[in-house]
């Protein structure tokens, strides 16, 4: 049996461990891996890849971004950040026509920048912001869509594990994705309230207005969101200057997370305990996926099948663009029944060369790669975002939830069409950062 034909089995045994044998994805790229690089090496070879490749990978110093990053979003999480934000979205555009559902967006996309995790901005901004547009009357279906689809920009915009591991994976300079994330998620944020207010348009009684708030309202709202914008502008500003690594950012940005929760009088023991925990939680996950994925790369490598397809695809009698087209449905199908992170984790080993040897920026295939499987994380039948929303909307079915999401799926395929055809919105900030 060829090489290629192995990896290729070695992909559908993949596949059959994750949909059929509900295998944890991390686990299913780690037995596949090892057994299909014995099969090909040996046993012994195999044991000892899986050591040196662990070692290689997590010794690696900027791997210690992600625990930062996660710990600086929960505490952010648990000290009630979002609750202020939100209030600072609503005072400022709630008196529009679905201005509570824009507002909810933007308070998506600010507690994102602290965040990083759609199941987290989900959780939180559905605790805050459904009560306030039910009592407003606003239809399910557009509160809980926006809610959904606006919970989505936590894996865009910085600091974005998903980036963070893109980075680490492809050697990226993690500052540089952060910054291309920043445009992107800006664009889809935009293009998320844009949809609220054509909704709106149609649909008059979907979105009823709020009473307007007073200028002196608005203006001291804005000091409930300072915490969100002294965290965000340390971490980009810093990385900007160069005063610190991204790891250094991470940790600098976890501390000051901690101290202004203290200085608010809120950590409490129990707050910190459960923003360790869930750091722990999140951390330990994202490390198992990435060792299943590193496991099954260098399976992958030795059969040289990403290569094999790299070329074939190169080869193939059709546009660059047409190609790429082509990539990002698989991309589309993939994040609509995996999660975001171990789809990359699978994928980006064979995509990425493609995307390289086409001719493409490796930074603007990154970053829209991201906001492609941020579509994933709403749509059916995984839609991990649209559940957490419908699970804390009890009132309102799943089925009422997935409908809500449709109205807004158009905003996506526009955005990655505009990246597509305007990569400058992705490059120029990190171009003009560094």
């Amino acid at each position: 049996m060829s090489l290629a034909a192995i990896g290729i089995l070695g992909i559908l045994a993949l596949l059959a461990a994750i949909f059929l044998l509900a295998i944890p994805v991390g686990l299913a790229m780690g037995v596949v891996g090892f057994l299909g690089f014995s099969y090909i090496v040996s046993f012994k070879a195999s044991i000892n890849m899986t050591g040196s490749a662990i070692w290689s990978t997590f010794s690696h110093y900027g791997f210690t971004v992600i625990p930062m990053f996660i710990f600086m979003g929960q505490i952010a999480y648990y000290s009630g950040v979002n609750e202020k934000l939100y209030r600072c979205a609503h005072k400022w555009v709630g008196h529009i026509r679905g201005g509570i559902a824009m507002a909810t967006v933007l308070a998506c996309a600010a507690f994102s920048a602290i965040c990083g995790s759609n199941a987290a901005t989900a959780a939180t901004m559905s605790t805050v912001a459904l009560p306030e547009m039910k009592k407003y009357r606003y239809n399910p279906k557009l509160s809980t869509g926006a809610v959904a689809c606006g919970s989505t920009l936590g894996v865009v915009i910085p600091p974005s594990v998903v980036l963070i591991v893109i980075g680490l994976s492809t050697e990226q300079s993690i500052a540089r994705l952060f910054y291309g994330g920043v445009s992107a998620g800006l664009v889809l944020a935009a293009l998320l309230m844009i949809t609220i207010w054509g909704v709106c348009r149609i649909f008059p009684d979907w979105g009823p207005v709020a009473p307007p708030s007073s200028w002196k309202e608005k203006i001291r709202s804005l000091a409930g969101a300072y915490e969100m914008a002294v965290l965000f502008l340390l971490v980009m500003l810093g990385l900007y200057a160069g005063v610190f690594t991204p790891s250094e950012a991470g940790a600098a940005g976890a501390f000051l997370a901690v101290c202004i929760t203290a200085l608010q009088g809120k950590l409490t023991w129990k707050v910190f305990s459960a923003a360790i925990n869930d750091t722990l939680r999140i951390s330990c996950m994202v490390i198992f996926i990435v060792t299943g994925a590193v496991i099954f790369g260098r399976f992958l490598a030795v059969t040289r099948v990403p290569y094999d397809i790299a070329s074939w695809v190169v080869g193939l009698p059709f546009s660059k663009a047409a190609i790429m087209l082509v990539i990002f449905g698989i991309y589309i199908l993939g994040g609509a029944i995996m999660d975001a992170l171990a789809l990359l984790m699978i994928t980006i080993p064979i995509f990425f060369p493609v995307a390289v040897e086409l001719g493409y920026d490796p930074l603007w295939f990154a970053v829209v790669i991201t906001v492609i499987t941020t579509l994933g994380a709403v749509t059916p039948p995984v839609g991990a975002t649209t559940y957490v929303v419908a699970a804390m909307a009890r009132d309102v079915s799943l089925e009422a939830v997935f409908r809500g999401v449709t109205f807004f799926l158009p905003a996506y395929i526009l955005c990655i069409l505009l990246l597509m055809a305007f990569p400058w919105l992705i490059t120029f900030l990190p171009a003009f950062m560094h």
